[in-house]
């Protein structure tokens, strides 16, 4: 499955540097300049891992890092090219998940992001979702709507699954694709084909949705207390 990074990152070459390499290793990557930015993406994006930079333009990146820990469990991983240790102590106090010191090699900085996902990710053995009456069991792959059992085909129920554990948040049209583990290239028309079929399955309407929103011009949302 693909990883969606956000990368809040000033500097361009290395930030060019590792969206490149992080290509070639399932890894999708979206650059934000500075802090404000990046927390703006934040709200309109759907990613599994931050990448932050403390030194950014417009600020330190501990309030950055201070303002997503406020309202999230994001996978965070700071870059700093500080050499004082209290700025790496009181980041990991704010909730950062690693650190990592400039100059690194991209290697251990992939290294280092898939041991904080590890770290995150739930145990899809033993994995249930359940989102307002919408229940989903991950390792049998079945969805229940108010205990009733709706048959889902392969690829609406990884879609499903990538909205059950973003709920709350917006996934792009143009991401969920990647991010349910397809790599083919589609049109934004076939993944609104495969949500509509979704969406009636699960009894939703889509002039006045219960479940599944369509944000326009970005993508779709599980309503968290889907209601």
């Amino acid at each position: 499955m693909t990883v969606a990074a956000l990368l809040i990152e000033d500097d361009a070459k290395l930030a060019a540097l590792l969206v490149e390499f992080l290509a070639g290793h399932g890894v999708s990557v979206q650059i934000a300049r500075d802090g404000r930015s990046g927390l703006a993406a934040l709200k309109t994006g759907a990613f599994d891992v931050v990448l932050l930079d403390l030194g950014l333009p417009d600020g330190d990146g501990l309030d950055v890092c201070r303002t997503i820990r406020s309202t999230s469990r994001l996978p965070l991983l700071m870059l700093t090219a500080r050499g004082d240790e209290s700025d790496r102590v009181v980041g990991l106090e704010l909730g950062a998940d690693d650190y990592l010191p400039k100059p690194f090699s991209p290697r251990e900085l992939l290294a280092r992001m898939r041991a904080v996902l590890r770290r995150a990710a739930p145990e899809a053995v033993n994995e249930r979702l359940r989102i307002g009456p919408i229940a989903i069991d991950v390792e049998a792959r079945t969805v229940r709507v108010d205990e009733r059992e709706i048959d889902l085909t392969g690829l609406e129920f990884d879609l499903l699954l990538v909205l059950a554990r973003r709920a709350g948040r917006v996934v792009p049209r143009d991401a969920m694709m990647e991010l349910a583990g397809r790599g083919e290239t589609v049109g934004d028309r076939t993944v609104d084909v495969h949500v509509a079929k979704l969406r009636h399955k699960l009894g939703d309407d889509a002039k006045s949705p219960r479940y599944l929103r369509t944000v326009r011009g970005v993508g779709y949302q599980l309503v968290k207390d889907g209601v």
